[in-house]
């Protein structure tokens, strides 16, 4: 559904998007993970036909983004970061009219917006002027105008900034539902949406795609994959407990928070064999778990060998 090939553009000196190949399939959720200008932005505008590549080209529903760009706009659900939105109005209106836009009448109208009003918790400011919305209901908005018409292709661009906990989570619930008959690529620079919604994750910095892989491939190669971490009041017992243990190979301590991270050699998880020498040597302990890996610490890992 998305098919990007070296794809490039730049803005003066600055090369924003540098030679990027990337494929999106229908019922994909893809992540485009990096930090604020690695070029995430950028390469969604060029894909999405709002801006023209120097080099390369990209298909979106097999129309070309450049050359076919009405055809690709017709077919696409784009929310940008900083997404424009007609502030005359009241949100019900302005939902009504973009259903409009996109072609729908009647009840296919109102039935769609009624839907998309409902999943985003929009009624309670259905009728409210637009201009008085706070930053994440003007968000949902938003995101209720690019997805209503439940398009082949979902280009989000940050879906949950500015988003309070219960709010991401409607988001997030809403996204994968919509995932089951489209492709969406999302960008974001936030890990933990990362992890709870995309089965695949491209890394980019500086312009350069440098990953594509499953989310779990990339948490396999996380230091912290298999570690079992802890809080104890008593780090320093605790380290005496388990030092010199068969199959614990190191500790490292968190600052902020005192929890203390303890790796194994090998993929045998050793929660359980932990759990028992602490309690054998009288160490107070609690949430103790299993950790799957950190994909900021792979980010990271790869934007440095990447000399970035």
């Amino acid at each position: 559904m998305i098919q990007a090939q070296g794809l490039s553009k730049a803005f003066g000196s600055i090369r924003a998007v540098d030679a990027v190949s990337l494929t999106v399939e229908s019922g994909e959720i893809v992540a485009l993970l990096g930090p604020n200008g690695a070029g995430k932005t950028s390469f969604m505008r060029l894909i999405s036909g709002y801006l023209l590549p120097d080099s390369g080209f990209s298909l979106m529903c097999g129309f070309d983004s450049a050359r076919q760009c009405l055809d690709v706009k017709q077919r696409i659900g784009y929310l940008p970061e900083h997404a424009p939105i007609y502030r005359d109005g009241d949100v019900l209106d302005y939902l009504r009219f973009c259903a409009e836009v996109r072609g729908m009448k009647g009840k296919k109208a109102r039935l769609a917006v009624d839907e998309i009003a409902h999943r985003l918790s929009l009624n309670g400011v259905a009728h409210q002027p637009i201009s008085t919305l706070s930053k994440g209901s003007m968000r949902r908005v938003a995101l209720a105008a690019a997805v209503l018409h439940k398009p082949p292709i979902l280009l989000l661009d940050e879906p949950t900034d500015g988003l309070d906990p219960i709010q991401k989570q409607q988001v997030r619930a809403l996204i994968i539902d919509l995932s089951k008959q489209s492709a969406v690529l999302m960008s974001t620079h936030q890990i933990d949406e990362v992890v709870a919604m995309c089965p695949r994750t491209a890394i980019m910095a500086q312009g350069r795609l440098l990953r594509d892989e499953t989310t779990d491939a990339l948490l396999l190669q996380s230091k912290y994959h298999n570690a079992v971490s802890f809080v104890a009041k008593e780090s320093i017992a605790a380290r005496a407990a388990l030092d010199g243990q068969s199959g614990i190979s190191g500790f490292e301590q968190n600052a902020i928070d005192g929890r203390l991270y303890v790796f194994v050699q090998g993929n045998k998880p050793l929660t359980q064999f932990i759990a028992d020498k602490l309690t054998q040597h009288q160490v107070l302990f609690s949430d103790l778990r299993l950790e799957y890996g950190r994909l900021d610490e792979v980010f990271s890992k790869t934007v440095a060998e990447a000399g970035l």
